[in-house]
Order: structure tokens, then sequence, then C-alpha cells
């Protein structure tokens, strides 16, 4: 590992920090929490903490000294100034002649003591970082540090690599006895010898020093000389054989489907999870190990990555092309496997601390598939994402740990209490899932109005949302506009392979899909007893036959999932009420209309819903200003008339008709519905 640290970029960081009135010591803080954060192997989402101790003048004008320490859950890659809160150091030194104190009034404590009462709550860690006398403290859980601790003899192997230059403190769980114990063995090594920093068994690293730069390269050293250890152990390994499996687009919504669980409040509702997929020769290699059963039964490299990925992963075997509805079954019946086992590891340990715990959902958060990759999996691609990642780190790790003898991590009994540890579970925040969560929503036509406010509305809802559009610029374009996570796809309805092709790049992405909003249209007009049938036949390729298509690659994701979904149409009032010179669109939309209820005929009982939305006159790239004018004067109105001729006497946005789409998705028991959002046109209504 080599160090990030830039004499002129700290110098410049420095001098760009002062014109906010902040001073050298902070900014310095400021520079290596960033680098440290920005260095994979040290640090993953919010994980990891560093701290300054210095003065600042509190209300009244007196100068006292702070403990500045990165806030709870804080990214150190990115930490801006208010995310390292000042606490008053003393009353927290204070507190080292107490046996113990509850986790509540530690809490309370620390926010009494904050300089500035409307801060963040500060890092779990903070009583090591105040009980340790060091001005500048590092913590990361440095994967190639976690290797050599994770063994039986990780204290031996320790002395080995660092001879004698970082203290070790035996594993205990993070807090207040941990950090006594970490400043009990730094006074202890102290005495001995020039100290560098700690090892926390089976948690991490600790450097520290007087100045910044220090402690950071110290950081760096100290976890190189561990990666050097591995790297002289490790045998060279050759890329794995490829053997023959499915594709993972294949795969995904299966293992989606079968690691998603029944929503108990809410009938006909399920929780469901986003995927991320991960594969590389290391995985590949890792996943091929003799001994992967043991490995995956052997725990988390770290307690605080129990929050993240549970104990232990789901373990299946990659389907052969061809025998997806054996892998199905298989994969279902582990799944359900897993839930079982984790309820009766709650049981089993809540009964042990007093049964005050609430039980978390059993659903995996990291499934190995030998052959393929691993995925993870969480209620957002972003808490997918972080699975993922430590999964990943995972598999480094106990590769590493594997390298020098044999992984060894912390017990169940201690894996419980840190995963159902308050101060670690405030991590993940308390918030209330918006009504999407875990969902996946396809809008095609994405580029056009209707499907941009689509695409906003069901994002804002917590949906993960893919963006199909023949044009792939402008798509990517509207992902922009969305300000969310998006995926912008390209995507011909007229081209069975080319709607294939995306509907599996959503499913590789997110894991499969659970929302369509068939959009994607175009406008042909003409006398329909003149036009040429080429237009006709053009018309329904868009208008008809697309929406088919995208049914149809929406549908068997769907049933592989096996956890119903929504399919939604946007017809246009066409199909009820034609206007003059316009049957090349509205007789396409009429038979739209019909295919919408024959979808939902033929697969309610899976759980699937189909709906429409039937709007009218929304400016949009099908109705241009060109054709507003042309339909007005063929019905002899005003552009602005033509506009509002409805019985309210308003003019109907896109953005009503997203609402409409969003309201159809959120109706669970609603299905060969018809939403109008046109104003009021009683020749368009349903009878």
């Amino acid at each position: 590992m080599k160090s990030g640290w830039v004499d002129r970029d700290a110098k410049a960081f420095v001098a760009e920090a002062g014109k906010s009135g902040i001073d050298r010591e902070f900014a310095l803080r400021l520079y290596t929490t960033r680098l440290l954060g920005r260095e994979r192997k040290l640090v993953l989402h919010g994980g990891g903490n560093t701290s300054l101790k210095t003065k600042r003048r509190d209300l009244l004008g007196k100068e006292i000294e702070v403990l500045c320490i990165k806030a709870s859950g804080a990214d150190m890659a990115a930490i801006e100034p208010s995310e390292l809160p000042a606490v008053r150091l003393a009353p927290l030194r204070r507190l080292r002649t107490l046996k113990t104190i509850a986790d509540e009034d530690l809490v309370a404590i620390e926010r009494a003591n904050l300089l500035d009462p409307r801060a963040p709550n500060p890092s779990i860690e903070i009583m090591l970082h105040a009980f340790l006398p060091h001005k500048f403290v590092d913590h990361t859980h440095a994967t190639a540090v976690l290797s050599l601790t994770d063994q039986p003899d990780g204290e031996a192997r320790c002395a080995e690599v660092f001879a004698g230059r970082m203290g070790f403190v035996p594993y205990l769980m993070p807090g207040f006895g941990l950090a006594k114990k970490a400043s009990e063995a730094s006074e202890r090594a102290g005495k001995k010898a020039a100290l560098t920093g700690l090892i926390l068994s089976k948690h991490g690293i600790v450097t520290f020093a007087e100045e910044a730069r220090e402690a950071y390269e110290r950081m760096i050293e100290m976890v190189s000389l561990a990666e050097a250890f591995i790297a002289r152990r490790r045998t060279s390994v050759a890329a794995p054989a490829p053997r023959p499996v499915a594709e993972v687009a294949e795969i995904v919504p299966i293992v989606r489907g079968a690691c998603s669980a029944k929503d108990a409040k809410i009938e006909g509702a399920w929780r469901r999870l986003i995927a991320d997929f991960r594969s590389s020769d290391a995985i590949r290699n890792f996943l091929e190990n003799k001994d992967l059963d043991r490995l995956s039964e052997s725990g988390v490299l770290t307690p605080d990555h129990a929050i993240r990925t549970k104990n232990w992963p789901l373990v299946l075997c990659a389907p052969e092309p061809g025998k997806l509805d054996a892998f199905a079954r298989a994969t279902k019946e582990k799944a359900a496997r897993f839930a079982d086992r984790y309820h009766r590891y709650f049981q089993r340990h809540n009964a042990r601390v007093g049964g005050v715990k609430r039980e978390l959902d059993p659903q995996p958060r990291v499934v190995l598939l030998p052959g393929l990759g691993l995925f993870g999996f969480g209620r957002s691609k972003r808490d997918a994402v972080i699975a993922a990642d430590i999964a990943e780190a995972w598999v480094e790790g106990v590769s590493g740990a594997e390298a020098i003898d044999r992984f060894e991590s912390i017990s169940e009994a201690d894996t419980f209490d840190c995963e159902y540890w308050p101060l670690e579970q405030a991590k993940l925040g308390a918030r209330k899932d918006p009504p999407l969560a875990g969902q996946v929503a396809v809008v095609t036509g994405a580029a056009g109005a209707i499907g941009a406010a689509a695409a906003c509305a069901f994002a804002a809802a917590g949906a993960e949302v893919a963006l199909l559009d023949v044009n792939l610029a402008a798509a990517r374009e509207a992902a922009i506009a969305v300000g969310a996570t998006v995926l912008p796809v390209e995507c011909d309805v007229t081209d069975a392979a080319s709607v294939k092709a995306a509907f599996g790049a959503v499913a590789k992405t997110f894991g499969g899909v659970d929302i369509v909003v068939s959009n994607a249209g175009a406008a042909w007009q003409g006398r329909i007893g003149e036009v040429d049938e080429s237009v006709l036949r053009q018309s329904f390729e868009v208008n008809f036959y697309g929406h088919q298509r995208v049914a149809q690659a929406a549908i068997k994701i769907m049933l592989a999932q096996g956890t119903g979904g929504c399919l939604l149409f946007n017809v246009s009032k066409q199909a009820i009420n034609p206007g003059p010179n316009f049957g090349p669109y509205g007789i396409p939309k009429a038979a739209l209309l019909a295919l919408m209820r024959q979808y939902a005929v033929d697969y309610g009982s899976d759980g699937i819903r189909a709906n429409a939305v039937n709007a009218d006159r929304i400016r949009s790239g099908l109705l241009t200003e060109t054709m507003i004018a042309a339909r007005a004067k063929a019905r002899g109105l005003s552009e602005k008339d033509y506009m509002s001729g409805n019985l309210l006497g308003r003019e109907v946005t896109a953005d009503d008709v997203a609402q409409a789409f969003l309201h159809l998705a959120l109706a669970l028991k609603t299905t060969a519905a018809v939403t109008t959002v046109d104003g009021g046109n009683i020749a368009a209504a349903l009878r």
C-alpha cells in the first residue's frame, strides 16, 4: 500500500480550508481522513474513524480541550468539517475511572458535551479516541490486518509481523470496555518501546502520532507490512477454468425472488431486495475452494460488517444453461432454510440476552455461486453495493487468512451482540422505507415528457429505475434530470432482440423487474380509408407490438422471481374516443387496451397486475406544437381551447400522467383498470 500524501495537495487543502476559518491542524485532519477513506482496503462505507485533540472556545469564550471525531456512519472519503463534531474532552476522560457504563448513558453524556448540540452523533469508538493521549488517532478495518488477526494464533502472528511496534488488544466488543483495554495496552507497551499503534484483534488497527501526516503514514506502513507478510505466503493460482453456466440475467431474478419475502402486514405486498453482481478471477478462484462450505460458515471479517451482510452467506450452485427449473426449486428451498436458520439464531441469542431484542428480517444479504460470482443484496442499490463491497473484502480477507493458516472469526454470540447493538444499528439510520423500496421500475420511451416524468415519480417513491429509449443519449440526459441512481439503456421496442437485451441489462444491474411503464409510442395521422397500409403497419409495430414485446420480456422475469409484478400501459383516450384523421394512431391503441386486459386475465393468478392510463392532450415529443396546431384545426378549435378542452377546463401535464402510473403501481388490489387523465372527457369515459 502506498501513501497518498502529496505535499502540494496538502498545502493547497490547508490554504483553501483557511478561507473558511479552518486552522491548519483541523484541515490536515480532514485531508488525511479523506485519504484513508478513499482506500477501499482500509475503509468501507461508514466504517473507520479518525480524531484530533485540540482546543476550542465554548459559548462563554473559555478555551477548553476538545476531541474532534468522525461522526457515526460518516463517509471518510468525502468527510466535511461538520462531520468531525467537537466534544469536551475532560468529562470523557473522567469516565475512565468507571468499571462500566450503559450505552444509553454514554450516548447521553457524549451529546451533552458536544460544543454544538445540533452536531451529529460522534463515532461509537469515541471513548477509544478519548482515552488515548495522542493528538491524532486513526482507526481502520484494514483487510490485510484482519487476515492476520482472524487466526487461532492472531497475537503471535502480529508480534511476528510488527516486531513490537504495535500493541495488541484481545477481542472485545467495540465500546467502553474496548476503549479501556486499548488505553491500558497502549500504556503497557509504551513503557517498553516507542509505540506506533494498536492492533484490535478481529476488529482493526489504530495508529497515532502528534502530527496528521505521521499518524496517517504509520497506518500505511503497518498495513503494508501485513500485506507483504501475506503475499510471501500466497501461492499463485491460475484463473479458474470456465464452466458452462447460465447467464447472470437469467439466474439473478430466480435468486432475487427466493431471497424476497411476503410482507406479513400487507396482503399482496413483498419485501423485495435489489441485487449487485460481482465476478473476478479472485472471486471465482475463492468459490472453487474445496473448503468453501467451512469458510462460508466461519463468520464475518470484522464485527461491524454483520449489520450489512449477516453472519454467513447463502451458497448456491450455479446452473448450467437450460437447467433453470431445477435451480429455481433448489434456490427456493435453500433460501427458506437460510431464513429459518437465521430465525433460530435470533431466538437462541435473544433468549440469552433476556428477550429484549426485535428480530431483523431474515433475508440473505450475500449469495455465493461457484462458477459465476457473488451477489450483494439490499433494500436499495446503494445497500446492495455496500453488501457486495463487504463480501469482496471478506473474500480477500479470508483468502489472506487461509494463506497464513486458518481463518477464525469471532463467536456467533459476539456477532449477535454486535449485529443487535443499538449503537451499531444506528449507523443504518432510523429511516422509514419509501413505498417502492426494493422494487425495480422500467420505463420505456423514457426520454419523452411522460416517460421522464414517470421516471422521476418512481425514483422519488424509492424504486430503482431503468430508463429505456431508442435514443441512448437522450435517455442519459433524462437520467441526469431524474437526479437519482438510474440506469439508461438503449432499447428499440420494434426490435425483439433489442428489447431482450435491454431487460437483460436491467436484470443484471438491479436483479430483476417489478414494475413496467410501457410508454414508448409514436403518432401517425391520416383518414383511415385513404392511409397507406405501410403507415398503419408502422404504427402497429410501435403502438401495439412494441408494448407486447416489452410486456413479454417483463413477464418472463416476473415469473422467474415469483413475487408478482405490475404492468402499466400508456394507452390513450383514442382507444375509447377516436378523433378525426387519427385512426393510424388510435386503432393500435384500442388493440393495446385489449392487450392490457388479456395480461390481467392471464397472469392475475401469478400476482401480476396489468393496468392502463388513458391520457389526452399532453405536451410531449408525441404531441408536438405542430401536432397540437393540426389537431386543433381538425376540431375547429384554438390551440388554447384544444389543450384545455375538458370538463375542468384545465390543461393536463406529463406529471399528472406520471402520478396516475404511480397510483396504479401502489394499488395492490387493482388490475384490468383504466385510469383517465384528461381533465374530464365524457366521450372517453369507460362505460
